[in-house]
């Protein structure tokens, strides 16, 4: 069975929250509730959220400020919520990452349709994840991973050879690139029949594949470290195709 879409709405007004907790459940949507930043950042490491609705004004940081920083590690879609209805705050909401804009009041059909209609258009990033995790070759930024005998090719040309618990990572990590995982998340969707040391040395095994993947000291670590959340596979692009066409 198909999992159910689960959105994470980021709002301090409990009334708001409240009431589209309700109203998308009858569109078999799992919502998850947040009322400031830190609460967010903790929601999107708990759950695999596939839309966040983010209202502007917050306590603390505002949702714009949030909006950038979503993504800066993420793809995910986002929707801002705000009462500001100018030209200059839409643009400044779309401009910094959101991929919608909804002024309150709103309509809950509307809004429902927004929502539908921005999943809609991420969905074909999503397929196209699921089709490069079974890509016999894929290529990212340079680099080719062969599935087969689990090497991968640098931009240089040379072979690198990755254990299985790096593969799996390494795997997890292409499947959604700029995607920011928690140690738990990375556990649980890289598991393998090693497992019991993976968990103990999550940290450790992604300091091993970052230097397998570095190539110039001095440039940026192909994999990011937000601290205190998780880790991310920082690459521009990402594509997979069959090895008969390599």
């Amino acid at each position: 069975m198909k999992p159910l879409p689960q959105l994470l709405i980021v709002d301090d007004d409990r009334e708001i929250a409240t009431l589209l907790v309700d109203y998308l459940a009858r569109f078999n949507f799992t919502t998850h509730v947040a009322c400031d930043g830190p609460h967010m950042w903790l929601e999107l490491e708990r759950h695999p959220i596939d839309l966040v609705l983010l209202d502007v004004m917050l306590p603390g940081v505002d949702g714009l400020q949030l909006s950038r920083e979503i993504r800066q590690h993420s793809t995910i879609p986002v929707i801002m919520l705000t009462t500001r209805n100018s030209t200059y705050d839409r643009v400044m909401g779309l401009e910094g990452g959101a991929d919608d804009y909804v002024s309150k009041p709103f309509d809950p059909r509307e809004l429902l349709a927004r929502i539908q209609t921005v999943l809609r258009r991420a969905k074909p990033h999503q397929d196209s994840a699921a089709v490069l995790l079974h890509s016999d070759v894929v290529h990212f930024d340079g680099w080719v991973l062969h599935r087969a005998d689990r090497t991968l090719k640098s931009p240089t040309g040379l072979i690198v050879v990755l254990s299985n618990a790096e593969f799996r990572l390494l795997s997890t990590f292409l499947k959604t690139p700029r995607r920011l995982f928690s140690c738990d998340q990375l556990v649980e969707q890289a598991r393998g029949r090693d497992m019991d040391v993976f968990e103990r040395s999550i940290d450790l095994l992604v300091s091993r594949l970052r230097q397998k993947l570095a190539q110039d000291p001095q440039a940026p670590s192909m994999i990011k470290t937000v601290r205190g959340v998780g880790y991310m596979l920082n690459v521009q692009s990402v594509q997979g195709r069959s090895a008969w066409r390599n």
